[in-house]
C-alpha cells in the first residue's frame, strides 16, 4: 500500500510516499526557519500563509521524487492535531480534497503519535510494548505504548515543554532561534558543572515534568551578571548553557528510566525534535546501558516534524480499513 502522508502541525510544510508503513519512497520537508527567525518564534498567521504557497509543490516534489502518481496513491494521512490550527487546516483541507477528487481513503493521524512511531522508519524498530518520551517545543510526555492505537499517557509537562524551555534561554541570551540546535551546539564545548541549576523532579513518584523553574534560574543568574557594554563573554555563554542542557537533559532521562522501571518494560523510546539533541542521546544511552535497558532513537532527521512519520501511522489505520469522514475538522489539543 502507497500511503502520501502530509504534515502541517506547524512551520514546517512536509509530504512523503510511504511503502507498506515502512519504506520511504519520498520524504520532502520545506523549513519556515528563516522567516520565523527573525521574530524569535513560530509567527501562526504567517506559518498558515507559508503552508498555503507550498502544499501544492511540496506534495507534487514528494510524488515525483517517489516516481509515482496520484493514481498510483492507495490512501492518504494527514495530521490533524495538535499544532497551530491555521497551519493543520491548510494540510487537512488539502488532503481531503485529493482524497475527495480521487476516491481514495484518507485518515487523520495525531501529531504525537506519528512522533512515537518515527522509530518504525528505522532498521531495526523495537518489539511492543515500549516507554515512549516525546520531546519537542511543544510537547514532553511519557507514554506507555502496547501497540497502534494502545497508548496510556504516564506523565506531561505542567508548564513548559522542554523544547520550549530550550528556546526561551536562547532567546535570553540572544543566541537566535531555534534556540535547541544552538544550544546543543555551544554547550560541546561548555562547562556542564560550571553551574549547578535545578533539576525539577516534583514528587518522588510523579512522572510529570516541570522545566518553568529551570528557566526561571537561568533568568536569575544571567541577571546577577549584567551585560556589559560588549556582551556577555563566549565562554561564560557556553558554560551556562551547558549547564542548563545538562539539568534538562538528566531530568528528561531520569523520569524516563524510571518509567520504564514503574511498568516493568526494558524497552525505551525517544522522539520529537529535542529526541536530536547529542547530550540527550548520550545520556540515555548510558543511563539504559546502566539500567539493562535498551534504547531505541530515531535518526534525528525523523525528530524533527516530518510526514513520513505520519505515514507509518496511516498505513496502520488504513490497512485495518479505518477511514475518517469529510468532516473531520483541526484541533490544536487533541489527546492521544
Amino acid at each position: 500500500m502507497r500511503v502520501l502522508a502530509i504534515e502541517t502541525s506547524c512551520d514546517d510544510t512536509g509530504a512523503a510516499v510511504i511503502l507498506d508503513g515502512r519504506k520511504i519512497l519520498s520524504n520532502i520537508v520545506s523549513s519556515q526557519v528563516p522567516i520565523h527567525r527573525k521574530y524569535g518564534g513560530v509567527v501562526p498567521e504567517l506559518a498558515s500563509r507559508k503552508h498555503i504557497e507550498s502544499i501544492v509543490p511540496i506534495v507534487a516534489e514528494a510524488l515525483d521524487t517517489a516516481k509515482v502518481t496520484l493514481k498510483e496513491i492507495d490512501g492518504i494521512a494527514v495530521t490533524q492535531g495538535p499544532g497551530l490550527v491555521g497551519s493543520l487546516l491548510v494540510g487537512l483541507s488539502f488532503a481531503k480534497s485529493i482524497a475527495f477528487a480521487r476516491g481514495l481513503p484518507f485518515i487523520g493521524v495525531n501529531h504525537i503519535e506519528a512522533h512515537l512511531s518515527a522509530i518504525f522508519l528505522g532498521e531495526k524498530p523495537p518489539r511492543f510494548p515500549f516507554i515512549g518520551l516525546v520531546v519537542s517545543g511543544g510537547h514532553t510526555s511519557l507514554f506507555r505504548m502496547d501497540g497502534f492505537g494502545k497508548y496510556r499517557r504516564l506523565g506531561q509537562t505542567r508548564d513548559d515543554a522542554a523544547g520550549e524551555a530550550f528556546d526561551k534561554v536562547a532567546k535570553l541570551l540572544g543566541l537566535g532561534y531555534p534556540g535547541g540546535p544552538i544550544i546543543d551546539e555551544l554547550s560541546k564545548t561548555g562547562n556542564p558543572k560550571a553551574v549547578r541549576f535545578p533539576r525539577p523532579v516534583l514528587s518522588k513518584n510523579s512522572l510529570d515534568f516541570s522545566f518553568s523553574g529551570l528557566k526561571t534560574a537561568v533568568v536569575n543568574y544571567v541577571k546577577a551578571y549584567p551585560e556589559p557594554p560588549g556582551g556577555y563573554p563566549e565562554d561564560l555563554i557556553k558554560d551556562i548553557v551547558s549547564s542548563f542542557q545538562e539539568a534538562a537533559v538528566e531530568v528528561l532521562v531520569k523520569k524516563t528510566v524510571q518509567a520504564a522501571q514503574c511498568q516493568g518494560l526494558k524497552r525505551i523510546v525517544l522522539s520529537g525534535g529535542v529526541a536530536a539533541n547529542q547530550r540527550l542521546r548520550q545520556k540515555i544511552r548510558e543511563e539504559s546501558f546502566e539500567q539493562k535497558l535498551k534504547v531505541y532513537l530515531p535518526s534525528p532527521s525523523f525528530c524533527t516534524d516530518n510526514a513520513a512519520m505520519v505515514g507509518v501511522v496511516g498505513y496502520e489505520y488504513l490497512k485495518r480499513g479505518i477511514r475518517s469522514p469529510y468532516s473531520l475538522n483541526a484541533f490544536s489539543n487533541l489527546p492521544l
